[in-house]
């Protein structure tokens, strides 16, 4: 179709696209052709903006690397990936759910641990903490046999695949529901961190005035055949960020209690002092069981980075 006027351009693109043969990426191409013109058209994009847009993009897949996802940090930090999340889980958005975020930090193949055991792999400082999970169906019967993987920050803010100084896979497990759907863990408590800013993510955070606080969490992935892989995150309800999430992940469902306890004998003989704990279910859905394209794939052999800190305006 020669085109004569603006006008032209959309009905043009949307009739090539009418050409594809597979009815979903059909459907998905059409929206977006449609979504996006209306964007230019509404926001009136001048080509200098239009350039600074190509670069941005280009920008995020050139810093997108084995143990650095920029992509998925973009996508986070916009809450497309929450709303992505919470329409595809708790019947399409209908109901709470303790689905969450995959986030930018999941490495396949962490050791599997058994049952009580530590992902702490390496010296890491941080108060102790012993979790108890129980996996059940939306009808609360327990789901045995079910593989939990477990990921989560050190005290200082750093996941293993950032930080050369960690073990490899420290912080990190693998674990099996046993017949009540249980699963028990020691590792340490967790704490809020920055996201990286250095890159495109970093300046549009900034040009809102936003912080780049996430708060302290440890994230979860539960795989069961006949059951919908579920990722999730549970947060700490003492984190003052849990209302300002960069991420804009935090949901009600999954806030945590992580109990202090000061005058009782921990479950280790070798924890002294204060330690925490923390006890959660998780409601998964039936469905089909895949595991997710790893955002990261390798530990990063440079420095680790500098955690820089946003304030909020």
């Amino acid at each position: 179709m020669i085109i004569d006027k603006e006008s032209d351009l959309t009905d043009a693109v949307l009739a090539e696209m009418a050409r594809i043969e597979a009815p979903r990426l059909r459907q998905i191409m059409t929206l977006a052709v449609r979504h996006l013109h209306a964007f230019v058209r509404e926001a009136q994009l001048t080509e200098a903006e239009f350039q600074q847009a190509c670069a941005t993009i280009a920008r995020l897949g050139q810093m997108t690397n084995a143990s650095h996802n920029e992509v998925v940090l973009a996508a986070g930090s916009l809450g497309i990936s929450s709303l992505v999340c919470l329409l595809n889980n708790g019947d399409q958005g209908r109901r709470e759910t303790t689905a969450n975020l995959l986030g930018p930090f999941w490495r396949e193949g962490a050791p599997l641990t058994p049952d009580g055991g530590s992902i702490v792999r390496s010296p890491t400082p941080g108060a102790p903490l012993f979790v108890t999970g129980r996996v059940c169906d939306l009808q609360g019967q327990a789901v045995a046999g079910a593989q939990v993987d477990v990921w989560h920050s050190s005290s200082e803010g750093y996941y293993e695949n950032q930080d050369p100084e960690q073990a490899d896979m420290n912080l990190r497990g693998r674990f099996v529901t046993d017949g009540e759907g249980r699963f028990r863990l020691r590792t340490i408590k967790p704490v809020g961190y920055p996201i990286p800013v250095g890159g495109p993510v970093g300046s549009l955070v900034k040009a809102a005035g936003r912080h780049n606080m996430r708060p302290a969490h440890l994230h979860f992935m539960i795989c069961k055949e006949g059951f919908k892989t579920q990722f999730s995150q549970v947060y700490a309800s003492d984190d003052p960020n849990l209302d300002s999430d960069v991420q804009f992940a935090v949901t009600r469902r999954l806030i945590g209690q992580m109990q202090v306890h000061e005058h009782e004998a921990a479950p280790a003989p070798d924890v002294q002092g204060p330690w925490h704990s923390l006890a959660f279910e998780f409601v998964i859905e039936a469905g089909v069981s895949t595991l997710p394209r790893p955002p990261i794939t390798g530990k990063s052999e440079s420095p680790r980075p500098s955690l820089d800190i946003l304030e909020r305006r």
